[in-house]
């Protein structure tokens, strides 16, 4: 085991949930919320095993997932947007269940946490299957076209996973406003998209065969 990995993985673990805590329960203004402690398991106990698995069975993947340095500016944008987004989501829900703006129906949680779940499912389907997905846009040193699994029906399946994902924590949170506010991200990411595929055909040989073969960049049939 690398030592060094495992503790850098453990340390982000820690500080992620730390600073996610911080973000919904501080607007709360009380650790009773119940949505707040049901978003912090649905997200980082499968987080925790997923990390597990990957520095068992895949140490290199785990530690391109570690590396979130931008070197795209495009990119460095759209993650600072992203970053701002997600903190704005996070304080909306605090302060909704602080103030009782709007109430969700429980069936609506418990949707959104079958969805969230399903599609962490999908999100560890497609890192199974592509060994290469780093989190920042870059053409890795003999990287090959996946064109096999979700990758033969859409052009970026973890994108896919992650706006599914994110789009339900809101309503884990019971948070209308915090949704609303959720729905800029997919504009983010389609954003994202336009740039790393740039990036791709540029550098990635069989790229450009790849995007005739499978049309669809997220969602089958549509886009």
């Amino acid at each position: 085991m690398d030592k060094k990995l495992f503790v850098q993985a453990l340390c982000k673990f820690f500080i992620g949930a730390a600073l996610c805590m911080a973000l919904v329960f501080l607007p709360a203004g009380t650790l009773r919320f119940p949505g707040g402690w049901l978003f912090m398991a649905v997200l980082f106990v499968p987080m925790f095993v997923g990390g597990l698995v990957m520095m068992a069975k895949c140490p290199e993947l785990l530690r391109k997932r570690l590396d979130a340095k931008e070197k795209e500016g495009e990119q460095k944008f759209v993650v600072i947007a992203s970053g701002m987004i997600f903190i704005l989501c996070f304080v909306t829900a605090g302060l909704n269940f602080r103030f009782g703006w709007l109430a969700l129906p429980k069936g609506v949680t418990i949707g959104a946490c079958v969805v969230f779940l399903l599609s962490y499912v999908m999100y560890g389907e497609v890192l199974r299957e592509n060994e290469y997905l780093s989190r920042t846009i870059e053409v890795q040193k003999d990287q090959k076209v996946v064109d096999t699994g979700l990758y033969g029906v859409v052009r970026h399946p973890m994108y896919t996973a992650t706006i599914l994902m994110f789009l339900a924590i809101p309503l884990i949170l019971g948070s209308l406003p915090s949704f609303l506010i959720l729905l800029l991200y997919p504009a983010l990411i389609v954003k994202r998209i336009g740039n790393e595929e740039k990036v791709l055909e540029d550098g990635l040989k069989g790229y450009s065969e790849y995007k005739q073969k499978v049309k669809y960049r997220l969602v089958p049939f549509i886009w």
